[in-house]
């Protein structure tokens, strides 16, 4: 390894006989006057590193867990060759702990009035905006012995979006929603149903789907098909408040819950339902309306990226005022929150007449797989504690369940991994049914 600097020259000092080596700095530079000569030629050498251009290109959005490419261009304007090292700072997480120094820092040659390229791969592993911090150019001279230093400003913000798991589920979901509107099987006719067309029975169809009419037209029995009702109004609520912030696994339960608004929104918009977003603690977080199919998802994502829990208790009556507002007519209303029973009987209940009196009102909860796991332990007293906090815990989970259920209230409890298939299923069954 090359050595620089002051350490190269003590270390030719070091290297000299003992019977010329003088406690005299005049014999010191008489002897090593070539040496301090070639150490100022190289620092000469150097290529001037304020001159030096930059700029940026590449990926501006990337789904967590996903990698992002951003390139960094340096322009050498001196009519000196730049050999460099180069650290292209961004926050530490935007890669995966341990590889910041091997992604971070590069080698670069860019010979004079020339440009040269280098890309920096980023893996974020938090949601949001990653703003690039500063590039740190060491340039050195052709012996490496003295260098320039630098910092330059080059911004660039690469945004990382939710990762959207849960669209593996989306065409089982989608095969269901095909068998509603009556293309695969026959739908029994509900409040928020039209009918579709006729066809021949089959055994098994429900007999009061019969048309007697058409019958009598024909020489075989006639069935009415049912589709349910589309353009809908649905509006789904996220609570950002503090109980959002509880970790299930290696993530915030805000993150499941965004998840699963995702998977039902690309679901709906399928359905010719229109879809929209809110979210909510004390104050709007975000609020996207009136997008159209195609827009939807990518408008989401985007409003979902930067989303974070706030640690402050959600104000239940201003929530609700807020999706009144957001939502003027009847709609399906889906609040993503938690199921603990202080939030849920202090806040929500005293308000909730006001939403279900107007609309249908689905509520999802993360559920946390280890209390599950800890109602099974056994074999020690600490087991058996543990087993008994557990079922105490899911007892008043489902206490306030049943609540929710008495005042109308579609209630679905799910772990993260479920949370969003179990409310793709609980959409298609309102409309199976025409409640929506």
């Amino acid at each position: 390894m090359a050595l620089t600097g002051r350490a190269a020259l003590l270390a030719a000092l070091g290297s000299l006989p003992v019977g010329i080596w003088e406690p005299s700095w005049t014999g010191i530079l008489a002897v090593n006057a070539p040496l301090a000569v070639a150490c100022a030629c190289d620092f000469a050498l150097a290529a001037p590193v304020r001159r030096l251009g930059l700029a940026r290109s590449g990926d501006t959005s990337a789904r967590l867990g996903e990698a992002a490419d951003v390139t960094l261009t340096v322009t050498n304007p001196s009519g000196r060759p730049l050999r460099a090292h180069v650290r292209d700072a961004w926050p530490p997480s935007s890669w995966q702990p341990g590889t910041e120094v091997e992604a971070s820092r590069h080698q670069l040659t860019v010979p004079a009035g020339e440009r040269r390229r280098l890309t920096t791969r980023l893996r974020p592993t938090r949601r949001g905006d990653r703003q690039a911090d500063r590039v740190t150019i060491r340039s050195y001279g052709p012996l490496r012995l003295f260098c320039r230093q630098g910092t330059h400003k080059a911004p660039w913000t690469v945004r990382v979006l939710p990762p959207f798991t849960s669209r593996k589920h989306l065409p089982s979901k989608l095969a269901r929603l095909r068998e509603l509107d009556g293309r695969t099987s026959v739908l029994t006719r509900g409040e928020g149903t039209e009918f579709d067309s006729l066809r021949e029975y089959v055994p098994g169809d429900d007999t009061r789907s019969i048309d007697w009419r058409a019958t009598a037209r024909q020489t075989s029995v006639a069935v009415r098909t049912w589709r349910p009702e589309r353009d809908r109004h649905i509006l789904v609520v996220l609570d950002t408040g503090r109980t959002s912030a509880g970790r299930v696994g290696d993530a915030p339960r805000l993150d499941a819950s965004m998840d699963a608004a995702l998977l039902l929104a690309a679901l709906a918009s399928r359905a010719g339902d229109r879809v929209d977003l809110l979210a909510y603690d004390r104050r709007v977080r975000a609020l996207v309306q009136g997008r159209t199919a195609k827009d939807l998802l990518p408008s989401l994502v985007d409003a979902m990226a930067s989303l974070e829990p706030e640690l402050v208790e959600t104000n239940a009556r201003g929530l609700t005022a807020t999706a009144l507002r957001t939502a003027p007519r009847r709609s399906l209303i889906v609040l993503l929150t938690s199921l603990d029973a202080a939030p849920i009987e202090e806040g929500l209940l005293p308000v909730l007449p006001q939403l279900t009196q107007r609309h249908t009102v689905l509520l999802a909860s993360v559920a946390d797989p280890h209390i599950a796991r800890m109602a099974t332990a056994r074999g020690n007293t600490d087991a058996v504690y543990e087993a008994a906090a557990a079922a105490q815990a899911q007892t008043e989970r489902d206490r306030t369940a049943e609540q929710l259920r008495r005042h109308g209230v579609t209630v679905v409890d799910a772990t993260p991994d479920d949370l969003a298939p179990a409310l793709a299923d609980a959409y298609l069954a309102l409309k199976a049914a025409g409640r929506l």
